[in-house]
């Protein structure tokens, strides 16, 4: 919000008026609440999911008695939230004795909150990505996307019920 626009707002009784330098473009990337008509269009952070986490420091073993055998995926983030790697199924699954670091795939694809959900599925369909992270524009984990329930929500908003 400009300096101006904060003034404004203070003159006319507002009390919590705070100063977004990043600016609205950062603020929709986040996934923070939006409003107004644009809030209507689906965007890639309105049906994240959320997804088994670990650090690259722990060893298989110990995620796999956390997580269970129900987990496809665990998204490997540091100690800051910032997603550095991802485990599938395979290396889950697998009885090998390492540290997540060593046999994580590191630096997944992510996008955005604020990508359009039209276009993003569009992508996906193309690429035959079936899931996809949504982080930060700082690289924090927001959650997991997935493109069929993605698809059905574009699906809704272009065809909508009378």
């Amino acid at each position: 919000m400009s300096p101006r626009a904060a003034w404004r707002l203070e003159s006319l009784g507002f009390t919590q008026v705070y100063d977004y330098g990043p600016g609205k473009t950062d603020w929709l990337a986040a996934g923070l609440p939006r409003e107004g008509e644009a809030s209507s269009i689906p965007l890639a952070g309105d049906i994240v999911r959320d997804v088994a986490t670990c650090r690259p420091y722990e060893m298989l073993s110990a995620v796999r008695a956390r997580l269970g055998g129900d987990v496809a995926t665990c998204v490997v983030v540091n100690d800051a939230g910032i997603v550095v790697g991802l485990l599938r199924r395979s290396q889950l699954e697998s009885e090998e004795e390492a540290i997540v670091e060593r046999v994580m795939e590191p630096g997944p694809t992510t996008v955005r909150a604020s990508e359009l959900l039209a276009d993003l599925v569009g992508r996906m369909q193309r690429a035959r990505v079936r899931r996809i992270l949504v982080t930060t524009p700082e690289g924090s984990l927001i959650g997991m996307l997935d493109r069929e329930e993605a698809g059905d929500l574009v699906g809704e908003h272009s065809h909508p019920a009378s």
